[in-house]
């Protein structure tokens, strides 16, 4: 057999092979470019939101009043103002059929306010027509309850004002949880450091365990329209957890919505007192090789890989830091 027989014979073989890996090799890219847009308009929305909920008419709503911590959290405001930047950051303002199918891929948002929460979700009703639906709408707010072996109640904000039931005698007192430890036998307000560490367990543990309800719920109202995938609670890690309870706030959840050969799943946080930072955007060098990373903004030399919330987390991942000059950040 001659060599031009070898390499015809070769080029038969393999070229479906190679062909296959350069389609599966632009899904992945045009994936991971709808990965990096749905994040920066899901955090950009959430910022916003963030950034608004604070705003109030009244001198008593304002921090400052009582503690420098107190806010009365616009949740209305803050919902209009997500939706309103998610919206134009899909290109979907002014579409109401694409803004409601968007909705099907919002399981839930949850609202921080200084002494409870609100989540955002489905909840099922009867249509004028007699049959089933579902529909988002905000859940009444829940406080951030605890309750002792003794069956004391306390229910606590995101300072230290608490409100307390003492089981014995029936006594309620409102104040900081150091000056009442003298009033009553609620040993939880005895020592103040196990009190930060009840406190904080509680309220994450409150809204995880609601949030992952009304998430697995909204199972049940997507599946209406044809949606398969299973939303479920992702994993948020105690940091963010942290820093979520620090002031009011709120926390979105965009899921579901297919990326290539996947799906996109991701939440975001946006705080009441919010200093927003740059994000930055991951790239590989297509002459070098090395990756960099640069602030939002700046003119890549390669298209985006990765999006991160700030330079640490972006040099966490391996890459390096530049800023738009391109001198390398130290």
């Amino acid at each position: 057999m001659k060599i031009t027989d070898f390499a015809i014979l070769f080029v038969i073989i393999f070229f479906p092979l190679f062909w296959l890996s350069s389609l599966h090799t632009d899904e992945q890219a045009q994936a991971s470019s709808l990965q990096i847009s749905y994040t920066t308009a899901l955090r950009t929305a959430t910022q916003d939101a963030g950034q608004v909920m604070s705003t109030n008419e009244q001198q008593q709503y304002e921090a400052g009043y009582s503690s420098e911590k107190f806010f009365r959290a616009d949740k209305e405001l803050a919902l209009h103002t997500f939706l309103n930047t998610l919206y134009l950051n899909f290109g979907i303002r002014g579409d109401e059929s694409a803004q409601q199918n968007l909705l099907h891929y919002i399981p839930a948002i949850v609202v921080i306010d200084y002494d409870g929460y609100y989540i955002y979700a489905t909840e099922d009703y009867t249509g004028a027509d007699g049959m089933p639906n579902a529909r988002h709408i905000w859940h009444p707010k829940k406080p951030y309850a605890y309750s002792d072996v003794q069956g004391n109640s306390v229910q606590f904000t995101l300072d230290h004002e608490v409100h307390v039931v003492e089981a014995s005698t029936g006594k309620v007192l409102d104040g900081q949880a150091e000056q009442l430890a003298d009033q009553t036998n609620i040993a939880l307000l005895d020592q103040m450091d196990t009190f930060e560490q009840v406190r904080r367990t509680a309220i994450v543990n409150s809204i995880q365990k609601d949030l992952a309800y009304y998430i697995n719920k909204h199972n049940e109202y997507a599946s209406r329209y044809g949606i398969s995938y299973t939303f479920t609670l992702p994993t948020i890690s105690q940091e963010e957890w942290n820093n979520s309870i620090d002031d009011i706030g709120i926390i979105s959840f965009l899921q579901g919505i297919p990326t290539g050969s996947g799906y996109y799943n991701n939440y975001a946080l946006g705080g009441g007192r919010l200093v927003k930072k740059t994000s930055w955007l991951g790239t590989t060098d297509p002459d070098s090789g090395i990756k960099y990373a640069y602030p939002n903004g700046c003119k890549l030399p390669a298209p985006a890989q990765d999006l991160f919330t700030d330079a640490k987390e972006a040099a966490k991942s391996g890459y390096f830091l530049r800023d738009c000059r391109n001198p390398l950040i130290h």
